[in-house]
This record gives structure tokens, sequence and C-alpha cells, in this order.
């Protein structure tokens, strides 16, 4: 193509080609550009170009025309001049070529790449690119975009379009960075390619040292583009290994990638914190999504409809959540053979058509697979159906069955007739529900005791993992409330430990629902082991070994080992809900003291057992209950008056005073001796005998010891 074209009459043309021709091509220099940032002008050489020429002082170009002021007229900083303003780096692609046609043409630029003009096409196409995305930004119209960018018919320059609608969207506001997210996760592929969508990326990363320039938090919002995407499933994960490797070392481009990868990517539930960043899908909740599936499916098995059924699932835009399809689109063939055909040719389609990616599906299957005993009670051949489905889905390639675990078959035994264990849980749903809003305690162990749970261990830990499941979809209060509960039941350890495992086995599926699993199951655990509820040799049972390191339950399990460590951790993880639960409002550990005093007090004057018992419960604080021991031996010591020994045995029996806080309360004593042999000089004599029958009775831990030592001066040192 001759670039003269457009600038120049024919006659002009003609003169400019004859005047080539005729001239001594020694007696002009050749055009040399410098790409000095200091040395901007063109220089000539001595002698002016043809005379004649209809370019004399200019070039034949008008996007080639220069200042002959000393100011530097390009873009400043390095090509970008200022905000929505590309050069440099962000032009340097492959739209260029030299022009032997040019007056100014000299053979040796072809061997100087640092010389390149830009094709007008592609000039067009920015210019009409950098409108469109405007006009989105404006009316948020997806589909009038896309038509727009199809009308341009430029696909091979789409890469650009990618680079201009990011570096717009960065320079913008969270609306913006979020509608350009959605722009390139609906228009991927459909309009366009999937390579012009990476080579797109790959450019904004190269520039990225350019953008900062413009944009001081370049480094973090563009790291949060490039995770959306791949959450978006737009750009693949290798493409952070592979930019990472050809990015020369000191770019901000390497700042970029790791960003992304360690800042986002790396996190628990990454996929729901980067999609909500911006503000996305603030108003659509997992529930909602939920119920958006099951209809279409519903709606797909009735009508057949299979255009309309892909069409929905391409708009509900969540495809990190394309498994609860596969998922619930199974189940449902499991559960209506009549559509099962219906089905798995839906989830055939969106796989061919890479709307549901592959990992989406075993993700899908692996669900079932971990949840089939559970469905077993509601479908009883639900293993020999979803092996059935497994094998049909493998057969057509739209499933890897090598990346799915076996579904066992070896019959399971069951620990509880399954009539009795879908009853339990329905009377247990009820039992909670009612229990967070009246906070009566004594009414869910009435309820509880009805249903005979001695004689079927088993649906304790069942009703452990419903109560901390249902509190963690809530507010802190039912929260602190369902801690409480767990505290006030004086469940078997043993049982405890069953539903925690429960728990932390399901944590990957629990997170899909509660996205801060990590956090308030942890939380959960903790506080148990504060309560004295379970013991912290309990955390290790409840691991299991059987984990994944990456797994939810084991980030849960490090997290809750991590906040017991931590200083003061018992009072601090106490209040961790707001402290005290239905019974108090937070007492300090001063206020909790002189309570335990007075009610001690009042025992000792003729109080009732059954009383004491029960203001000792109604403290709320048993990670505390070490005080009431403590204060009771030196009572007993003091008074010799034997009466706090019976409660202290009564609370034992009852459970209500652990063995770690009776060992823990001894300790307290023994420290104190030498402080307490002041007022009685026979304290240490006094304590050792009450050791002694301590130990007979089993109270104490055996890595307690107590030694009397020597007697000096009449006394035990």
């Amino acid at each position: 193509m001759d670039l003269t074209e457009g600038y120049m009459s024919n006659e002009h043309k003609e003169q400019l080609h004859a005047a080539s021709e005729s001239a001594d091509p020694s007696s002009v220099s050749p055009l040399r550009i410098s790409t000095s940032p200091k040395s901007p002008k063109v220089r000539y050489g001595k002698e002016s170009p043809v005379k004649g020429s209809p370019t004399k002082g200019i070039s034949p170009k008008k996007n080639d025309r220069h200042s002959h002021s000393g100011n530097d007229g390009r873009p400043k900083k390095g090509g970008c001049g200022g905000k929505g303003t590309w050069g440099g780096l962000l032009d340097m692609d492959d739209n260029h070529f030299i022009d032997s046609n040019d007056p100014n043409y000299s053979s040796s630029e072809e061997n100087d790449k640092s010389v390149r003009k830009v094709c007008p096409r592609f000039e067009e196409y920015k210019k009409k690119a950098a409108i469109i995305v405007e006009e989105y930004f404006a009316t948020d119209d997806v589909v009038s975009t896309a038509n727009e960018l199809k009308d341009l018919e430029m696909a091979s320059y789409s890469y650009y379009f990618v680079k201009k609608l990011i570096s717009m969207a960065m320079d913008r506001h969270d609306k913006e960075k979020e509608m350009a997210a959605v722009l390139l996760s609906s228009i991927y592929a459909d309009v366009i390619d999937p390579r012009q969508v990476y080579k797109g990326f790959r450019k904004l990363v190269e520039s990225a040292d350019d953008l900062i320039v413009d944009i001081p938090d370049t480094v973090d919002v563009l790291a949060l583009f490039i995770a959306r995407a791949v959450v978006d499933d737009i750009l693949p994960p290798a493409f952070l290994k592979k930019e990472m490797d050809a990015l020369p070392s000191g770019s901000k481009g390497i700042d970029v990638i790791k960003r992304a990868e360690k800042g986002y990517l790396s996190a628990p539930l990454h996929a729901e914190i980067i999609e909500r960043r911006w503000g996305g899908s603030r108003n659509k909740t997992v529930e909602d999504v939920k119920g958006k599936i099951d209809n279409l499916l519903v709606e797909y098995a009735v009508s057949g409809d299979k255009k309309e059924a892909l069409r929905c699932i391409n708009d509900l835009k969540v495809p990190f959540f394309h498994h609860e399809i596969v998922k619930r689109a199974i189940i449902m063939a499991m559960e209506r053979n009549k559509a099962e055909e219906k089905l798995l040719d839906l989830l055939k389609t969106a796989s061919e058509e890479c709307l549901i990616n592959s990992s989406q599906i075993s993700k899908g299957f692996t669900r079932i697979i971990d949840t089939i005993d559970d469905l077993s009670l509601d479908i009883p051949n639900a293993k020999e159906l979803l092996q059935s489905l497994i094998s049909k889905a493998a057969s057509e390639g739209w499933l890897c069955a090598s990346s799915l675990k076996a579904v066992s078959f070896q019959p399971e035994k069951k620990l509880v007739e399954d009539s009795i264990m879908r009853a339990f849980k329905s009377k247990a749903q009820s039992i909670i529900q009612e229990y967070f809003l009246t906070g009566d305690v004594l009414e869910v162990n009435s309820c509880l005791e009805s249903e005979n749970l001695s004689s079927i261990p088993e649906l304790k830990a069942v009703f452990v993992k419903r109560l901390i499941m249902l509190a963690m979809d809530r507010k802190k209060r039912e929260k602190e409330m369902a801690s409480v509960l767990l505290s006030s039941l004086y469940f078997p350890a043993d049982d405890v430990v069953n539903g925690f495992t429960m728990l932390i086995e399901s944590a990957d599926d629990i997170a899909l629902d509660i996205p801060v699993v990590v956090e308030d199951l942890a939380m959960f655990l903790a506080r148990a082991v504060v309560d004295d509820v379970l013991a912290p040799l309990h955390l290790e049972e409840i691991g299991g070994g059987s984990l994944r390191p990456d797994s939810v339950g084991s980030q849960v399990l490090k997290m809750a080992r991590s906040l017991l460590n931590a200083r003061l951790s018992g009072e601090r993880i106490l209040r961790c809900w707001g402290g005290g639960g239905s019974y108090t409002n937070g007492w300090a550990i001063e206020d909790v003291k002189d309570q335990i005093g007075k009610l001690l007090e009042e025992f000792e004057s003729g109080g009732d057992t059954r009383e004491a018992c029960r203001c000792i419960t109604e403290l709320g604080m048993p990670f505390f209950h070490h005080e009431v021991v403590k204060k009771s031996l030196v009572t007993i010591i003091e008074k010799k008056n034997d009466r706090l020994w019976r409660l202290l045995d009564e609370c034992f029996s009852m459970g209500l005073i652990t063995p770690i806080q009776m060992t823990k309360g001894f300790g307290r004593v023994a420290e104190s001796l030498d402080d307490l042999s002041l007022d009685v000089p026979d304290a240490k004599e006094q304590f050792g005998s009450l050791v002694e029958r301590a130990r007979g009775h089993g109270w104490l831990d055996s890595s307690f010891s107590f030694n009397r030592g020597p007697v000096e001066n009449g006394y035990h040192s």
C-alpha cells in the first residue's frame, strides 16, 4: 500500500515518483530518527531534499510531521502522555512497517527496529476502540458493545481493545472496573478470540512501568484484573508463570504477577473474594444463585430448550460456581430417570462450548462423591446411579473419570437406622432454631432428653454439627449462644469430637455457602477448648491425619491452634462474639472472681448444692472454673471446713468442673502456698492431704505433681 494515498493528489504523486527516479540518491541524505528522549527532532543532511518535490520540508504522512521548534513535541513519560494517552511501549506492537516509496526511505532502516510506522487501519481501530469503551462505561450495554466490536471487523487488533478497556478502567472507580471485568467475561471467545485476550493482558503487564506513572496503584489494580480473569476462566493460570519468566528483572510487571499470585489467587476462598472486590454480585447471594440454578434446570427438564438453558447459565456470570450446576444437574438426573438424557446432554454441550470447564465438571462430580452416603438416605441406589452417570460422561468425553476418586460400594456399617437419623436431623434443626429465639438452655436439654440420645451417641455428634452449621450462617449473637449451649450440654468429649470432625471433613463444601468458614469454625474449635468442652489434644484427633494440606479443614485447624497459642487467648476467645452468651454481659475478670466468692460464701453458710451448681453454670465462663476450685481449696484450708469439698465433688461428678480445671485450680493453690502459709502455718500439710484425696477421687491429671518437701521449724518446705 502507498502510504501517501489520501494525502496527495494523483498529479502530485506522479511528480513525486518522477522526482524520486531522476534524483541522485547521493544528493539526498537518508532520514534518520533518533530514539533518544533528549533528541526528538528529525535531522536532515546539509543539502535540502529534491527541488520541486511536493514534500519539501514535510513528511508525506500526516502522523510523521515534526516540529521545527526546539521543544519536544512527543508525549511525555516515555510515551504515556497523560491519562488515556497511549504511546511508547503501548504502541510498539506488530502493526508497523517501512514504506520503500517514502522519499525519505533508506534501506538501512530495514535493519533498524527503532524505526516503525503505524498502520492506518490500526490507528483507526485505536480511535474507535477508545470511543466504544467510553460509550460502554456510560451505557453499561454489553450487547451493544459486543455488536460494535463485531462491526469493526478487525479481529486481529482485539488485543488492543482488551488493553484499552482495562487501562481506562484502572484509572476510574470500582464501578467501571467491575464493568470492564464483566464485559471481558461476556465477550470472551464469542467476540474476542482467547489468544487476543491473552495478548492484551501480556501487553498490559509489559506496560506496567509506563502505567504506574499516571496510575500509582497500577500494581495492585492490574494484579486484581489478572486474578479476576483467571477466576472468570478467561485467562489460564499458566499466564502467571510464563510472564514471570519473560519479564526483565526489575520490571513492575513482575510485581504485578507476584501480587496476583500471592496476594489474590493463593488466598483462601479467593474466587468469592476477588469476584466481590469491586462490588460484583453485591446483591447476589449464594442462595440466590442456587435458586436460579434450580429454576433453570427444572425449566430445562420440562421444556428441553437447551439453547435457553445455556443462555441462562452464561447470564449467571458465576464461572467459579459452575460446579454447583454440575452437582445439581447430576442429582436431578439421579432423582428423575426421564430427565437423565436431557441433563447429561446439557452438561455435554456446555462442556463442548467451553461454557463449563473441565475443572468445574470434575469438582461437581467430586462433591457428589463426597456426600454420596448422605445422598443414599434419600436415593437408595445413589451409588449405582452415580457410577452409571460417571461412566456415560466419561465415554462421551466430557468428564475425566481418572480425576475422580472411586465410589465405594462396600456396605458401610450403619450406626443408626436411616429413618431415625432423618427424623432426628429435622427435630434437631427445630430445637436449635427455637433456642436461638428464646435462649432457653434448660428447654434444649429437656427436648434432647426426650429423644433418648444416650442410647444413640451418634445423634449427639449430629446435633453438634447441626448447631455449629446453623450458627455460622447467622450473627454473632447466635454464634455466642451456640458456644454457650455446647458447654452447657455436657456431651461426652468423643461425641463433640465426632461432630467437629464431620464439620472439618466437609469444610470445603461448607465454604461454598459460608465464605468465612475458616475464621468461624476455627473460633468455634478454639472456644470449645477454652470452655473445656474439648481438650487441646482433641485437635489432633479431629485432624485425623487424613486431611489434605491445602484443604479448608487443614486451614481451620491451623488457625484454631494459632488462636489458642496467642497471649491471653482464653479471655480473648471468650469475648470473640461479645462474650458471656445469654448469661453475662461481658463481665470483667474481677467481677467474675467476686461472683464466685459470693456464691461460695452463700453455699458455705447453708446454701443448696444444686443451687450452687446452677450459679456456677450461669457464670458462663467454664474456662475460669479453676478459680472456683482455688477459692474453695483456700477456704477449706483456712476454715478447715469440709463443706466446700462436697461441692467440688458434686461439680466433678456432674462434669461441671473438668479434670483440666481441677488440675489448674490445685496448681494455682500450690503456687500461692508460701503466701498462704503466713496466715495458716500448716497450709502445706493440709494441701498435701487434699491432693491425695483428690487423686483418690480421680480429679487430677497424671501430670500434676506436688512435693511437700522436708519439715523445717515445724513446717513443710
